[in-house]
């Protein structure tokens, strides 16, 4: 059995990095090289750069109009216009043409009246040099244009050829290779479709796209299969291609196929295996020596998880690239927020959250998004990271955090910022809201209908949706809002009517008839999270049955959303789950019907006037979202856009 790995004297990321700039000779790995100007944008000069040409070349009329010598102006004057001949006096000129010789003037045209076809006249005087580029107003010839090491921008090159400098030396581009690994990791490009124990690569595309942003040209390769000597020679094969940089992705880990390490020893010398920040924890850092033939090589193990795999990107990479490339660290917006909820973290190591950001009222709200290491898609729904100190046990709801933004800070106020009960239909507005002429990006975070509630209290939401039933009343949330937004004037708009229920393996094969089967000892139930309304319906009807929660087979399993929960029986995780038909209908599950709902909007007051809630409202009211919300399935849109009551029941 192959030997396993241990991380030993993990660092933080700044360590790690600074360990790989001193093993590394930049001068040597990245040398200066010739290129063409137009070529050039991105990279970096790797000496100064003077110019060969003035701009302009010649002195040129700024305007159309008539050139003129400006002395034989003075005595022109309103009362006693001045007539020039053609020729002898002026030359007419348009915008750019060279400036006549002996002429050092242009007077605009809308300036001259013209008294025949050689003749004009003006009324005021030209100033010397009025109205003229001249020779080297932008450019002298001979004159420091660009400084060594400088970024080349867009319009950096505008200003080269206009100097008459058509190449140039910049510092060499890096070149990097990445590498997937892995017996269970499918080629993408053969589109699978994956089996149990089996996942779709992706992390080279991630890698490409965020390094092609830092200027680094990328090869990508197929996936190697987690042997020793296959992964050996496919980090020789990118070194004899000249690679500056090779990334193995996964297999740097602990476990016994992870022989990222093991190669890396055998070509050179590891510097840090394990970084002191979760995700990415397993991250290392090796530089070739004389064994693999090209030393002085940048080599990366990166994890196989796709979130972690990403901290690496953006801790290791980014600024190693940066630096190897001669240019400034990429740096971005960094903003204060309050934190939603509670967010413990282990003290010891540093933690990365992904975070959800949107502005409520005069505050930036952040939610932090699932924390798992595999779960990308919080990358993609998130607007800002941060990072908990090694120091801190976590950060408190409300409190003041520094984030990251991952997008332009003004797309803030286009974000709308719900929190609360998970439900089909939020998604489906999603959708909706991102096509509309000028979008709005909702960001939701699922902590049920209690959750919704507390982040209505504390201001950290716009509006929470909310299905919170009292059996005592036979009412829909008031009463809850009654007892926990004390004090706060909220505005309730139903969304929908929705059909709650068991979801069943298609053909429903244990014969599941209602929440008495749940104490069935064959029977494996998966719950939803505490203070889901969900949840809160449930053990109103586990009462109402006589049945105790512990009773129940996997009561204390939970999920966060209904598709969640409909997942897990679609993969026989669970036997059943109760949810919305919405889901059941999306995986093409059976259903059980338990009860019906309302599902509505929570939204404070002061906020109806905001331009984002009456997009939202204006929206749903809409004929045809109603359609798009009845073709889900398991929904009634007799109330959806309405304002609710006390008292109204299901209306």
């Amino acid at each position: 059995m192959s030997k396993r790995n241990i991380y030993l004297n993990m660092v933080p990321p700044r360590e790690a990095v600074a360990a790989a700039m001193t093993a590394l000779d930049r001068d040597s790995l990245l040398q200066a090289e010739t290129i063409a100007a137009h070529q050039a944008c991105g990279r970096v000069t790797a000496e100064p750069v003077f110019a060969r040409c003035s701009s302009p070349t010649y002195h040129s009329a700024a305007m159309d109009g008539i050139a003129v010598k400006a002395e034989s102006t003075f005595t022109a004057r309103e009362d006693r216009p001045l007539s020039l001949r053609r020729g002898a006096d002026f030359e007419d000129v348009n915008t750019g043409n060279p400036l006549p010789e002996d002429r050092n003037a242009v007077i605009m045209i809308e300036n001259v009246v013209r008294q025949d076809d050689d003749t004009v006249s003006v009324e005021a005087p030209a100033a010397p040099w009025q109205h003229v580029r001249r020779i080297g107003e932008d450019i002298v010839a001979t004159e420091l244009l660009i400084p060594q090491n400088t970024p080349l921008s867009a319009y950096d090159i505008g200003a080269l050829l206009s100097a008459g400098i058509y190449e140039l030396k910049v510092w060499g581009q890096v070149r990097a290779t990445f590498i997937p690994t892995g017996d269970e990791v499918l080629d993408f490009t053969d589109r699978p479709t994956p089996k149990p124990g089996q996942v779709i690569e992706s992390n080279s595309q991630v890698f490409k796209c965020m390094a092609e942003g830092w200027g680094i040209d990328v090869t990508t390769l197929p996936t190697v299969p987690d042997r020793k000597e296959a992964l050996a020679q496919a980090v020789r094969n990118a070194l004899d291609n000249d690679q500056h940089m090779v990334v193995i992705g996964a297999g740097s880990s602990a476990g016994s196929k992870d022989f990222t390490k093991a190669v890396f020893e055998e070509l050179g010398t590891v510097l840090v295996h394990g970084i002191a920040v979760m995700p990415g924890k397993p991250s290392l850092l090796a530089v070739t020596d004389e064994r693999s033939g090209h030393p002085g090589r940048l080599l990366v193990g990166a994890p196989g998880y796709p979130v972690s795999a990403v901290v690496c990107f953006d801790e290791l990479l980014a600024p190693l690239a940066s630096w190897m490339e001669r240019k400034p660290p990429a740096k971005r917006t960094v903003v204060d927020a309050v934190l939603t909820k509670k967010t413990p973290s282990r003290p010891g190591m540093a933690e990365v959250l992904r975070l959800a950001m949107g502005r409520v009222g005069q505050r930036i709200v952040a939610t932090p998004l699932g924390r798992g290491a595999g779960l990308l898609t919080t990358m993609t729904k998130a607007q800002a990271v941060s990072t908990i100190p090694a120091v801190r046990e976590g950060i408190e709801q409300n409190e003041t955090i520094r984030a990251e933004l991952l997008v332009p800070e003004e797309q803030l106020d286009s974000v709308l910022v719900h929190v609360g009960s998970h439900d089909n239909t939020i998604d489906m507005l999603a959708n909706e809201l991102m096509g509309l002429e000028n979008p709005l990006r909702l960001v939701s975070s699922h902590v049920g209908s209690m959750g919704g509630l507390n982040a209505l209290k504390a201001g950290s939401a716009l509006f929470a949706g909310c299905h919170l039933f009292d059996p005592e009343t036979g009412d829909f949330n008031f009463p809850f809002i009654r007892k926990y937004l004390r004090g706060l004037d909220v505005t309730v708009i139903n969304l929908a009517i929705r059909h709650q229920g068991l979801m069943v393996a298609k053909g429903n094969p244990l014969n599941i008839k209602g929440v008495e089967d749940l104490a069935r000892k064959d029977v494996r139930f998966i719950n939803r999270q505490r203070g889901a309304g969900t949840r809160i319906l449930l053990d109103h009807h586990l009462k109402a049955a006589g049945i105790n929660p512990r009773e129940v087979q996997g009561y204390d399993q939970e999920e966060f959303t209904h598709m969640a929960v409909a997942v897990n029986v679609l993969t026989g995780a669970a036997s059943c789950g109760l949810g919305i038909h919405a889901a059941a209908k999306a995986l093409d599950l059976d259903f059980v019907p338990l009860a019906h709902e309302r599902y509505d909007l929570i939204i404070p007051s002061e906020y109806m006037d905001d331009p984002r809630i009456q997009t939202l409202l204006e929206l749903i009211t809409s004929y045809g979202i109603k359609e798009k919300i009845d073709a889900l399935g398991g929904y009634e849109t007799d109330l959806t856009g309405q304002i609710m009551e006390p008292g109204l029941g299901l209306g």
